[in-house]
């Protein structure tokens, strides 16, 4: 089982989006994601969550919102459980990135991005403003099998 963050970081209309192509074996090559990783031993969500961002994208980050848990259950890659924040920043300069090439998007555009079916949903949710939840969201393959918020049946 894994713990990681993840942040959808936002300057001016735009949202900076992940498209990941430079890790080997990675679960999500040819995929867009938001700026996160896995904590380590000692930290908390947002310990994990201040350095990856720093790590990945060179952005110090001064607030953020924390979002909701979202829990993966996934027939090939085992059970995840991901802290899911926003922040806003005040510049868009970032760093280079080693697991893949980093893009500022339109807001309006990141939902139609190739992303994990599920990552669409979260990322949704947070766009329409839905208060702290708890979404669950199982995998068979590459393909979402079934997704419950708060505990009920997402439709």
């Amino acid at each position: 089982m894994r713990i990681t963050t993840l942040c959808y970081i936002t300057c001016r209309g735009k949202t900076l989006m992940l498209y990941r192509n430079k890790k080997e074996n990675d679960e999500n090559a040819g995929k867009w994601v938001g700026i996160g990783g896995k904590l380590e031993a000692g930290e908390s969500p947002e310990d994990c969550l201040i350095r990856e961002v720093r790590e990945e994208c060179g952005i110090t980050l001064s607030s953020y919102k924390f979002c909701g848990i979202v829990t993966f259950v996934s027939d090939i890659w085992g059970t995840e459980y991901m802290c899911l924040y926003t922040a806003e920043c005040e510049s868009r300069d970032v760093a280079d990135c080693t697991e893949g090439e980093l893009y500022w998007i339109d807001n309006e555009k990141v939902s139609s991005l190739p992303m994990w079916e599920g990552d669409r949903i979260f990322f949704e949710l947070m766009e329409k403003g839905e208060p702290f939840f708890s979404l669950k969201l199982v995998y068979k393959g590459d393909d979402l099998a079934e997704a419950y918020l708060n505990g009920k049946k997402y439709e």
